[in-house]
């Protein structure tokens, strides 16, 4: 009766141990990643040979502290995920970026310079060791003669001399050695504070029926890792094409490389939230004076009331100053390697090329699309805030190039000029793309001395301002020129602004702000006149005029 329960037993051992297998640990594949402007999300592969029932894989190459919500493991073949837990791995060894790599190294070859120069200071030691000794014995020998003894006086004292010269220098060495080290060690303790991101795992547990190989499908979002545009601006000479070379400064600090795989960047950023606000009934009621101890909440309060923004000034026009991939024998420019995807409420450029991105926490370039923008060109002044002439290229139809508000390396006639700001979000129907300063501008204005003056009507004070603006082109060709300047605005019914003169400028009333269109040909001088007054009570004064 024993056999048959022996058996049994058996057997239900063993249909546990086809239930609860050992844990299985393989390496994830990263195949693509969305690049937001704050978080990524990574989409990795791995192909599993899973057992019949229940059995954990481990993945590793997972980023480290990732958004647990976000997690999703696809499986086919009938595969079930039971749960996935993401789980970081600070055993990763290769967390360091390439600038703390670099000092770790310079560590490891001073380390070696200076255990042998603490060899080398070990030896002399033992030298002038047996040299004292040697005098000792010498010194209780009388049978030496005076020669002898000179002889051998001499011979410690060179031996001795040399050997203390050399330690003296084997410990300056030493000491420096130390003192960079020290130093070494201090910066290399900071990188590891500011890029240090431990590498993750992914616990999941799978079930299934039959002994099976799945493919695994596993993406996740990172919240280290961003990317920010930016813009070259090349200009050959004037009356040509801009061309406009969109970039993307991408930084990750995800734990994992990136090795070479495909990228997309997303105008997206799943930080913000995706819930609708929901606006609460507005209560009106009577104001109740604070005690004197609530102020620090009356402040708390205040700060987080909306505050309308100031907009800068402006002209009509909006700004001053300030389908599938080609095949490889077709492609001329980084613009054949991006697809941009409208489609949704972002916009995403899909990158038909593999980059490789470290985790390192600092800006890696990518270049992401390219145009060759149809322009109009003029020059532009304010003589009031900047008395150089800035050119500037006029785009229209801008709005299909899917731009962002970001920084501009400006090129012209093949010449770095200097930075600009690109920012749409107040342009109207033509894009000011500033190009820099042009030095053969020259642009003068000066007080009129003949019609300033101060006089006192009755309880009134009259203050005259007036401005001569002269504009010189020296250049060959004819040119476009916007000359902007501006009459004050009075927000008190004591202050009046009056016999305002600005011949042939228009004049925005509502912002003061006066303009001149004017095309000046090769050489050619003009002058321009503004004049205004300002009248308001003698007993009072006006602090910004």
């Amino acid at each position: 009766m024993t056999y048959p329960i022996r058996i049994f037993s058996v057997a239900a051992l063993l249909l546990i141990a086809g239930s609860v297998q050992a844990q299985i640990k393989q390496k994830a594949t990263i195949e693509h990643i969305t690049v937001f402007l704050s978080g990524a999300e990574i989409e990795n592969t791995a192909k599993l040979t899973l057992p019949q029932g229940e059995s954990e894989v481990l993945f590793t190459n997972i980023a480290g502290n990732i958004v647990q919500q976000s997690i999703s493991v696809g499986v086919g073949n009938g595969v079930i995920v039971q749960s996935a837990t993401a789980q970081n791995d600070y055993l990763v060894s290769n967390n360091l970026s390439p600038k703390a790599q670099g000092i770790k190294d310079s560590i490891d070859f001073l380390s070696q310079q200076n255990e042998s120069l603490t060899d080398k200071k070990s030896v002399l030691n033992e030298q002038l060791a047996v040299i004292k000794e040697n005098r000792k014995v010498s010194g209780s020998n009388t049978g030496l003669s005076v020669l002898e003894l000179q002889k051998l006086l001499d011979l410690i004292n060179a031996k001795m001399n040399g050997l203390l010269e050399e330690g003296h220098a084997l410990d300056r060495k030493i000491n420096k050695t130390n003192e960079r080290l020290a130093l070494l060690n201090k910066q290399l303790d900071e990188e590891r504070r500011k890029d240090f991101q431990p590498g993750g795992q992914l616990l999941v547990k799978f079930y299934s029926s039959v002994a099976t190989m799945a493919n695994v499908t596993i993406s996740y979002v990172t919240p280290n890792a961003s990317w920010t545009p930016s813009y070259d601006l090349r200009v050959d000479k004037i009356n040509t094409p801009v061309k406009l070379i969109y970039k993307a400064n991408i930084v990750q600090n995800s734990g994992v490389k990136w090795d070479n795989v495909k990228l997309s960047l997303s105008t997206g950023n799943p930080n913000e939230g995706a819930e609708a606000p929901l606006m609460n009934p507005w209560y009106l009621s009577f104001y109740q004076a604070m005690p004197r101890n609530s102020y620090t909440n009356k402040a708390k309060m205040l700060n987080a009331a909306p505050v309308a923004e100031m907009s800068a000034f402006r002209s009509d026009s909006g700004q001053y100053g300030v389908g599938g991939a080609l095949d490889d024998a077709k492609k001329e420019s980084i613009g054949d390697y991006v697809q941009v995807d409208n489609s949704g409420i972002n916009t995403t450029f899909d990158i038909d090329l593999n980059y490789t991105i470290p985790s390192d926490g600092q800006e890696h370039l990518v270049a992401v699309k390219d145009y060759e923008l149809p322009a109009t060109y003029r020059y532009f002044v304010a003589p009031k805030l900047d008395r150089d002439a800035f050119l500037q290229a006029r785009v229209t139809n801008w709005e299909d190039l899917n731009l962002m508000p970001a920084s501009t390396n400006i090129f012209y006639e093949g010449a770095y000029v200097g930075q600009g700001y690109i920012d749409m979000r107040n342009v109207k129907d033509t894009l000011n793309l500033s190009l820099g300063r042009d030095k053969k501008i020259i642009v003068r204005r000066e007080n009129d001395k003949n019609y300033r003056s101060v006089k006192t009507i009755g309880t009134n004070i009259r203050r005259s301002y007036g401005y001569t603006i002269e504009v010189r082109n020296t250049k060959k060709e004819n040119i476009d020129l916007v000359v902007l300047e501006q009459f004050p605005i009075s927000n008190d019914k004591d202050i009046v602004i009056e016999d305002k003169e600005a011949s042939g400028a228009k004049i925005n009333e509502e912002t003061g702000a006066v303009q001149w269109d004017l095309s000046l040909k090769g050489s050619e001088l003009k002058t321009l006149k503004l004049n205004y007054s300002v009248k308001y009570p003698k007993d009072k004064s006006i602090g910004n005029l």
